[in-house]
C-alpha cells in the first residue's frame, strides 16, 4: 500500500482569532502543522506528503520553516479560496506511485499511529474510509435568537474526523465531479454513489479551532495510545525523529 498524504493548511483561521494563524501556534514548543506532518513522514506506507499553504504563508514556510520542511521531504502546494480548491490543487500533483490518497487537516495534531493504521487498513480493504466518532450528547437545533427549535435524535450520528483515505482513482473522480464546495472529502465521494467505511475514532482527535483548544491539545498529546514494542526491541527502537 502506497499512500500520498495531503495536509490542507491554507485556512484563514477566522474563528481562532489573533494575528497568528493557528497552524503556526505551538503545542509543547512545536508548531501545530509540523505535529500534523510528523504523523505521516516516517511511515513506510507513505510515499509523499504535500502541505497546502496560503499564498501569504509561503514566504514563512520557505524561510522560517525551510529546514523542517526540507528535512522531512515535504512538498508545498498552492492553497485555494476554499478547502475543496486546496485539496484539488494538491490532488493534481499526486505521485504516480501512490495508490491511495490520505487527506488530513493540519489543525488535527492529536492522532495516534494506531488510529492511522486502522483507517489505512480499512481504505485498502474497501476503497474509502474515514475516522469518525459517534455523538453522545443531546443535540439541539437552535434558532438565531438562541431559542431551541428542536431536539434531534442522535442515533446513528457520527462526527467526521481526519485522516480520510481513499483510492486515488475514487478521490480524483470525486473532485472531477464536484459541484461546489464540501465540508470534507468523504462528502464528495458519497456524491459519486461510492460507499465510505467509518472507522471508530476517538474524542481526543480534536481539531484546533479556538485558542482554548491549544491547552486541550497539549494535555491530550501525552495520553495518546502508542503501538506496543516487540519484546526483542533494542534500546533505540523507540527513537523517532
Amino acid at each position: 500500500m502506497k499512500v500520498s498524504v495531503i495536509i490542507p493548511a491554507a485556512g484563514a483561521s477566522k474563528r481562532f482569532g489573533g494575528k497568528t494563524r493557528k497552524i503556526f501556534e505551538r503545542i509543547k514548543g512545536q508548531p501545530v502543522f509540523i505535529r500534523a506532518i510528523e504523523l505521516f513522514v516516517n511511515r513506510n506506507d507513505v510515499c509523499e506528503v504535500q502541505l497546502v499553504v496560503a499564498d501569504e504563508d509561503k514566504e514563512t514556510m520557505k524561510t522560517r520553516y525551510a529546514a523542517n520542511i526540507g528535512f522531512m521531504g515535504v512538498r508545498l502546494a498552492d492553497g485555494g479560496a476554499t478547502r475543496t480548491e486546496s485539496v484539488r490543487n494538491a490532488l493534481a500533483n499526486v505521485s504516480d506511485e501512490a495508490e491511495y490518497v490520505c487527506v488530513h487537516d493540519a489543525a488535527r495534531p492529536c492522532v495516534s499511529q494506531l488510529w492511522i493504521d486502522k483507517v489505512f487498513a480499512a481504505a485498502e480493504k474497501t476503497g474509502s474510509a474515514i475516522l469518525a466518532y459517534p455523538l453522545h450528547g443531546t443535540l439541539k437545533k437552535v434558532a438565531a435568537d438562541n431559542l431551541i427549535e428542536q431536539t434531534l435524535p442522535r442515533e446513528g450520528l457520527w462526527e467526521a474526523q481526519t485522516p480520510q483515505v481513499f483510492s486515488k482513482d475514487i478521490l480524483k473522480r470525486a473532485y472531477e465531479n464536484a459541484d461546489g464546495q464540501a465540508d470534507d472529502d468523504a462528502a464528495l465521494v458519497e456524491a459519486l454513489g461510492e460507499q465510505v467505511t467509518v472507522v471508530a475514532g476517538d474524542p481526543r482527535n480534536i481539531k484546533i479551532t479556538t485558542k482554548n483548544d491549544l491547552a486541550l491539545a497539549a494535555a491530550v498529546v501525552d495520553s495518546l495510545p502508542k503501538p506496543k514494542l516487540a519484546k526483542h526491541a533494542g534500546p533505540f527502537k523507540e527513537a523517532q525523529w
